[in-house]
């Protein structure tokens, strides 16, 4: 408990006492944000406006979980090494991305497959390494079942080791690829992504910690010891996402509306994977509609605007997609779909974190 206390306060003292520093390092670079053409007028005003704020969150975690693991003498868990791998992983991908808009000024960086290659080479060695480092129970961080609230009995390997292995990768990068993109189109709005990430990797905090006091692999109860998780280094996960969670607080502070500075594709690419890993490591996937449900919601609107507008040859089901563009349309202030999209990201998040303790009372 100490540890994940410590790693989300240092982690949130970093963001937020340090990022005026780097807005204006990034000025000074010319990172500034380029803005759609085709997008809400309103959002011309924010050109220029720093962006590439991923960077400041990412390294603002290391510090907190290196630091406190530090502090407090607590063991490295491999779990938690894989979720910063992801992290730093796919926030390098988005880097590129914003390093590209910059230099070319415009709005867009890579292109779409150079992107999605990006996201599926570190989905896949994620992948492989969850898979290769048991621990003394002969255990891995992730496993080859497809998970809920724990593993179904739906496990790739009845399809034998290739082709299980196979499916396996395959369904581990559909889950990333999937995760970091919600986060990405959810990124449109001051603070939108930001604060329904907090809400999405602040539930893992608690399935963390509750699953590290319902462990197989530590001291429970003979009473429950039928409902125990075999989740490897829970509490190690539960202690990056605390340090997640407090850089991303100090870092809303000053990319609320108006935002001084954007997460840009670094940050919400870093998050969409981190959420990602937070899911396969904890045996939640499926958990993520839930979790992730605002970002399942935003991904939607955009598929579906996409169909009908094939479909249809023209038409339009929303005003503009992400749906949060669609309200802008409408009338609503920014703040107000961004509060509202808030409440709406953190309900679903309420009913993840509801399900997954109800399935360990009713089992």
């Amino acid at each position: 408990m100490v540890a994940l206390l410590t790693a989300g306060a240092l982690a949130l003292a970093f963001s937020l006492f340090l990022t005026p520093l780097f807005i204006r390092l990034f000025k000074r670079l010319g990172w500034g944000q380029f803005i759609r053409d085709d997008g809400p007028q309103s959002h011309h005003a924010k050109k220029g406006t720093a962006t590439m704020g991923g960077i400041i969150i990412i390294i603002g975690v290391l510090f907190g979980y290196f630091t406190a693991m530090l502090i407090t003498g607590d063991r490295i868990s491999t779990a938690a090494l894989l979720v910063l791998f992801m992290m730093v992983g796919l926030g390098l991908v988005g880097f590129v991305d914003d390093f590209l808009k910059t230099r070319k000024q415009r709005s867009l960086g890579l292109r779409g497959w150079a992107k999605v290659v990006g996201q599926l080479i570190v989905a896949v060695s994620f992948a492989v390494l969850a898979i290769s480092f048991p621990n003394p129970e002969g255990v891995t961080p992730a496993s080859t079942a497809i998970s809920f609230v724990r593993d179904l009995p739906i496990d790739f390997l009845v399809f034998g080791t290739v082709v299980g292995i196979a499916l396996y990768l395959l369904w581990t990068a559909l889950i990333v690829t999937a995760a970091s993109n919600g986060v990405n189109v959810t990124d449109g709005l001051d603070g939108l992504a930001t604060g329904a990430s907090i809400f999405a990797i602040g539930s893992y905090v608690i399935i963390g910690f509750w699953q590290y006091n319902q462990s197989c692999f530590g001291i429970v109860g003979d009473d429950v010891a039928y409902k125990c998780y075999d989740v490897v280094d829970p509490l190690g996960l539960a202690i990056v996402a605390a340090a997640i969670v407090g850089a991303l607080i100090g870092f809303l502070w000053w990319n609320t509306t108006p935002a001084q500075i954007f997460l840009g594709d670094t940050g919400s690419l870093a998050l969409g994977g981190a959420i990602a890993a937070f899911a396969i490591l904890t045996h939640t996937e499926l958990l993520l509609v839930f979790i992730g449900g605002l970002f399942v919601m935003e991904t939607g609107s955009v598929i579906v605007q996409r169909a009908y507008f094939k479909i249809t040859h023209g038409k339009r089901i929303f005003l503009m997609s992400p749906i949060h563009h669609h309200f802008e349309l409408k009338g609503w202030a920014e703040v107000t779909v961004v509060a509202r999209f808030w409440i709406i990201g953190g309900l679903l998040v309420a009913a993840g974190v509801g399900t997954f303790y109800l399935e360990w009372i009713l089992r």
